[in-house]
């Protein structure tokens, strides 16, 4: 099985940085996407950022387009979550999450995704 593990989160004044990692075990088909969501109390969880782990670039949100970056070493068993310019609204509990298999057009739904990290709170004060 894939197993999980967050560093990272914290709070940070608006325009100010983080950086997030994830560090993943366990068989590399199991995790063919990476991504990250995020779950602000009251909402529905969202994705923020999914990579393809046997390679290509991430495919991020539109509301964290040019601000937000996943990566991943080159060893695939970390992922990382570079978040610049952080506006407020962008405080959630930010999930790392991985997944087997994800449905065309349907990468940023959580339901795509079989093992999740333990969560990891961002606040951002203006």
């Amino acid at each position: 099985q894939v197993h999980l593990v967050e560093s990272g989160g914290g709070s940070v004044q608006a325009g100010g940085s983080l950086r997030f990692s994830c560090d993943a075990s366990g068989a590399l088909v199991s995790r063919r996407y990476m991504g990250w969501f995020r779950q602000a109390p009251g909402t529905e969880r969202e994705g923020v950022a999914v990579i393809y782990t046997s390679g290509g670039g991430g495919i991020h949100a539109d509301s964290v387009k040019g601000r937000f970056t996943i990566s991943q070493d080159n060893a695939k068993n970390r992922v990382y979550l570079q978040m610049n310019s952080l506006k407020p609204e962008d405080t959630a509990m930010y999930y790392c999450a991985a997944g087997e298999r994800v449905r065309s057009g349907t990468i940023f739904r959580a339901d795509n995704y079989a093992q999740w990290g333990q969560g990891t709170q961002v606040t951002v004060s203006s």
